[in-house]
């Protein structure tokens, strides 16, 4: 798909209204499937966090990185692990090469119902049947490589977006 001459430039009109376009249709998108995501959590009686937690969840992970995966703070991993364990989904372990971690696993119970889970999530995302297989390829394709550019990259309140300083970087004195 070629683009008129100048329209790709930052701040052109065409490019202006093109990003303004994509951001309307992702915040649309955004808002359907957390729709999607908070129907099913009620439909299993949990809080959409334990389904989070149930989907990332594929093997034991430490307590420390279910937090960091999740931007959250500790407290509320203990939240998660609790309500997990108090419904027979998950336990806490202690880890076998450092006795001062905690994993959280999941029990049979709790591998039983995020297949069951991963399957209806699976049935109701709007690539399943709106694109085909090509589609969703090129889609996937598209979505890792938005998130490879903007990986390392934060934004404040007034939407500047920044560098975070490489653990190589000189400190600059």
């Amino acid at each position: 798909m070629d683009s008129q001459p100048g329209t790709d430039r930052p701040g052109s009109p065409d490019r202006d209204r093109l990003d303004s376009d994509l951001t309307d249709a992702f915040s649309e998108l955004f808002e359907q499937l957390a729709g999607r995501f908070e129907g099913i959590a009620q439909r299993f009686s949990l809080p959409p966090f334990c389904v989070k937690a149930l989907h990332m969840l594929t093997s034991p992970m430490a307590m420390k990185e279910l937090g960091r995966r999740f931007h959250c703070d500790p407290s509320f991993v203990t939240s998660i692990a609790d309500t997990l364990d108090s419904r027979g989904l998950g336990r806490r372990e202690t880890d076998t090469r450092d006795r001062r971690i905690k994993n959280l696993m999941l029990t049979p119970k709790g591998l039983e119902l995020r297949a069951q889970l991963e399957r209806e999530m699976m049935a109701i995302m709007p690539w399943t049947n709106a694109l085909d297989q090509s589609e969703r390829e090129t889609l996937l394709r598209l979505v890792r490589k938005m998130i490879k550019a903007g990986q390392g990259q934060t934004g404040d309140c007034a939407g500047e977006v920044r560098r975070e300083p490489s653990a190589a970087a000189p400190s600059g004195s």
